[in-house]
């Protein structure tokens, strides 16, 4: 999924601003600078970045063409560099690289489309539209034309509660869709459509789709999510963001050829509609891709299929041991949606012998040891490769040593590559080491964030678990604090 480009160096463009002009149309600004610039821009998209990341570089001559598109637009890009203007980058809470926001009128909100040039420069143009436009006959088509998809509202009174709700999710949506409104009650006719009534219009599937459902913007906006997704679609690093939002089940379909491909497509096209609104589907490329595979408890070997549940977090691969055929994909999805598919859990062995200083619990045994509660139950969830974990070990040793003695209180781990959260688990492990306490007599979990000492671990405890947490210290803890360190997945 990465792709090896050239960082473009985006110097200063001319306008007031410190720094060399060159021939890039990318603002590059400074925290002296950053304010002006949004001020003085009414719409501006800016990039914060760090020179050394891999998806900056791979940005950076997309987002310079998309600039030079835009450059006789009142509509702009610029960027900040966050090794620099570390201020700047804190101000607006940027986690990670590259962080894209738009600057439309002191309103800052997220970029959140694909991160290349043409969905980057059909983002910034929208932003000139209106948030709804009223659309005549004559008009009507060509509106419709540019766009994959359009959501239209029939109102005949614009101050009604329907043409509010549909006025409010235009408005909150803006950035990924576009909206539409007609008033004319025979332009509303030409089209089938009624008042008060919401169509969306497509290129894809059955080319639009009626809403059915009450003028809520909780219901019409999980009508314009699941009728704007295809029924099948190609995941790629373009739409794979959004899958992940929707919250919906995700299957994969694992193909190696496009006659594949088109196979499973006119198969399965009638059960995606069926199960529309309740699981996404979508082909992934097993020769790009098919690592991922593994992620779901799937071996690497295609065609195959599995569904990813995002919420609760759950892995339901197929049975691999018969050629895939479209009735066993049919019949796996039915038995998930029925809720008759028990949850892959990915385990190693369980331990023979458990009685060394730190518990340790694998994907079979964490439920019964973790949520046992008759006790507290403080488990460092870490990856092998993880220097930070590594560095943590002797610690995490010496205080499994200093509550051997107490069997009220368990110091334990688990390697999260090899093992996978028990279904419904509640949470996601997001970066290594993570560490969290589930205590006694409710299994309320706390997560810790205190210093990575023995007396730092021992004092957490103290404070929060249910039990005594008394522990027996031969000797005082003199470890580096580690608090502020941890490596993301």
């Amino acid at each position: 999924m990465k792709l090896i480009n050239t960082l473009v160096s985006a110097i200063l463009f001319a306008g007031g601003y410190r720094g060399e002009s060159t021939d890039s149309s990318v603002l590059n600004l400074s925290a002296d600078s950053f304010k002006d610039a949004i001020v003085e821009h009414k719409i501006i998209l800016v990039k914060f970045f760090a020179p050394w990341c891999g998806h900056c570089k791979t940005l950076a001559p997309q987002y310079e063409t998309a600039a030079s598109l835009l450059k006789e637009t009142p509509l702009k890009l610029a960027e900040v560099d966050c090794t620099v203007h570390k201020s700047v980058c804190d101000e607006y809470q940027v986690q990670g690289f590259p962080t894209l926001k738009l600057f439309n009128e002191g309103e800052v909100s997220d970029y959140d489309s694909a991160r290349e040039t043409t969905a980057i420069v059909k983002f910034m143009r929208n932003q000139l539209l209106p948030t709804v436009s009223e659309l005549s006959s004559e008009d009507f088509k060509s509106f419709l034309e540019p766009h994959q998809v359009v959501m239209v509202g029939y109102f005949s009174d614009a101050e009604s509660d329907e043409a509010k709700v549909f006025a409010e999710v235009a408005k909150k949506h803006r950035n990924e869709y576009v909206f539409g409104s007609i008033s004319d009650e025979a332009l509303a006719k030409e089209h089938e459509a009624k008042f008060p009534g919401v169509v969306i219009y497509k290129k894809f599937d059955d080319g639009k789709d009626k809403y059915e459902g009450e003028f809520t913007t909780e219901e019409l906006t999980k009508f314009l999510k699941t009728s704007a997704t295809p029924l099948i679609d190609d995941l790629s690093p373009n739409n794979f963001q959004k899958y992940m939002e929707s919250k919906l089940p995700l299957a994969y379909i694992f193909v190696e050829s496009v006659e594949d491909r088109d196979a499973y497509d006119a198969s399965l096209k009638d059960l995606a509609k069926i199960v529309k609104g309740k699981v996404n589907f979508v082909f992934i490329n097993a020769t790009t891709y098919g690592r991922h595979a593994e992620s779901i408890n799937l071996e690497t070997k295609f065609p195959t299929f599995g569904i990813q549940q995002l919420e609760p977090s759950g892995k339901f691969p197929i049975d691999q041991s018969s050629p895939l055929t479209a009735d066993a994909i049919v019949k796996h999805v039915e038995d998930f949606v029925a809720d008759k598919l028990k949850p892959s859990i990915k385990s190693e062995p369980i331990p023979e012998d458990n009685n060394g200083p730190v518990t340790v619990l694998v994907g079979d045994s964490f439920s019964d040891i973790a949520y046992d509660t008759a006790k507290d139950v403080l488990v460092e969830f870490y990856a092998s490769w993880c220097g930070h974990c590594k560095k943590l070990a002797p610690i995490y040793d010496q205080l499994g040593e200093a509550y051997k003695s107490n069997d009220k209180i368990v110091i334990a781990k688990m390697e999260v590559i090899e093992n996978d959260l028990p279904y419904k688990a509640g949470f996601e492990v997001t970066g290594f080491p993570t560490i969290k306490l589930f205590k006694a007599n409710t299994n309320e979990i706390v997560d810790f964030e205190g210093d990575r000492t023995v007396d730092g671990f021992i004092e957490f405890l103290k404070a929060n678990a249910a039990n005594d947490a008394t522990a027996s210290v031969s000797e005082p803890a003199s470890e580096d604090d580690e608090s502020d360190d941890s490596d993301e997945l």
